[in-house]
């Protein structure tokens, strides 16, 4: 009887416990480290062929883009109209960020994208993620890029810009 009663509270603590953990209930990996692509919930993932459709749309409705990889990727090849915002991964990057966005509206769509190798082992969406959510804006969406930005974006045909 007492074992039983020790396994109900066990369960009972693991529930909890899923619930707890930051996107344990949401789609995000369990426990997995805010620095992290996998803690971005599935719900605020927005697969590549979506942004494209919203770039193709009115002006008044396209999200604003940010690029929270390094300069060099960048420069090499970025979304038109994506504004260069650091590399997230590091304070520097952060801060970048933060300044580009600290006078807008909390209500903005804002897209971020990296790219610079496979979704689950970017340094830099997690944490561009996180910090604009920390910042209070409600409508931020990481673009999902599978493998990188060449494979998920370039090479399936979505418009692609370079330089500055």
């Amino acid at each position: 009887m007492r074992f039983r009663w020790i396994g109900r509270i066990a369960a009972t603590a693991g529930v909890t416990l899923l619930l707890t953990i930051p996107g344990g209930a949401k789609g995000q990996a369990p426990g997995a480290p805010q620095s992290s692509a996998l803690s971005i919930p599935t719900v605020q993932r927005m697969p590549p062929q979506d942004l494209n459709r919203l770039l193709h749309t009115r002006e008044a409705e396209k999200p604003l883009v940010l690029q929270v990889g390094s300069r060099v990727m960048y420069q090499q090849a970025h979304i038109p109209g994506a504004d260069y915002a650091g590399p997230a991964s590091t304070p520097e990057g952060l801060k970048l960020l933060h300044d580009r966005v600290a006078q807008l509206n909390r209500e903005t769509l804002i897209v971020i994208y990296c790219g610079c190798c496979p979704w689950a082992k970017c340094p830099n969406i997690g944490p561009a993620y996180h910090e604009l959510r920390r910042m209070g804006f409600k409508n931020v969406k990481a673009l999902y890029l599978e493998n990188s930005f060449g494979a998920d974006w370039a090479n399936r045909g979505y418009p692609v810009a370079t330089g500055q």
